[in-house]
């Protein structure tokens, strides 16, 4: 699990982003040079067919800040931020998006409380969105709030640091990245939330739509539902097992 040279590990799932991954690039040179936090960056190559994986294997050319994961075909977000989870061995799991609507020097603000949480997630109370995308995700905050009570202002804000071990005990599912946050608390793990910058998209399209921001959500509110209702906890009091 641990690595002594990287304290964090960021995914970064990439889907059709071949005009932003120099800036992507440029943007984490300079952050990763002057952070105080030693981090290190994952692509998860989502089945991308626009030359992303190609830009993708020029960033990671004889630079040890920079890893991929290349998938078969397109999974969708959950099981490229799972695919990330699964093969990191850093005490910590960072999470941004290849938009870069939000900015990874705010990890800094993140990484001020992730000793005392398991997980530290930013929200985005300044939306640089279009006016659609804002009602849609305010339509989709407020269904998930209304349908599972945790308490995230912005569960949508791709900007999160997780406790790795934390990480790997979350209960993956396809859509599980809109409850990262609540998937943490599920398992007794308390969760910090802190403001963080947004900005607009400067190139690319979003993937996102009125049915996977809203409608699909509402989907997904209800089987965390189920979930919640049938997870399984205990404690063990004593063992004998030679380990």
């Amino acid at each position: 699990m641990s690595n002594t040279t990287y304290r964090m590990t960021i995914i970064i799932p990439v889907y059709n982003e071949s005009d932003n991954l120099d800036r992507v690039k440029n943007t984490f040179d300079k952050y990763l040079s002057e952070s105080k936090i030693k981090s290190k960056v994952l692509f998860i190559d989502d089945g991308s067919k626009d030359g992303s994986f190609e830009k993708i294997i020029d960033i990671c050319k004889n630079n040890s800040n920079y890893e991929y994961i290349k998938f078969d075909r397109n999974y969708g977000l959950s099981t490229a931020i799972k695919a990330g989870i699964d093969n990191i061995k850093t005490e910590l799991t960072g999470y941004i998006d290849a938009d870069l609507q939000t900015t990874p020097r705010d990890f800094e603000k993140l990484y001020e409380y992730i000793d005392e949480f398991d997980a530290v997630t930013g929200y985005r109370a300044k939306r640089k969105d279009t006016l659609g995308k804002k009602i849609q995700s305010k339509l989709a905050n407020a269904i998930r709030r209304a349908l599972i009570n945790d308490g995230i202002k912005d569960t949508g804000c791709p900007l999160k640091i997780i406790k790795t071990d934390a990480a790997k005990k979350i209960p993956f599912f396809d859509g599980m990245h809109r409850f990262i946050p609540a998937l943490i608390m599920l398992q007794g793990g308390k969760v910090k939330q802190v403001e963080v910058q947004h900005f607009k998209r400067i190139k690319g399209k979003s993937k996102f739509n009125l049915f996977n921001r809203s409608l699909k959500p509402l989907q997904d509110a209800f089987a965390y539902r189920w979930m919640k209702k049938r997870y399984i906890h205990y404690n063990i009091e004593q063992s004998d097992i030679l380990q």
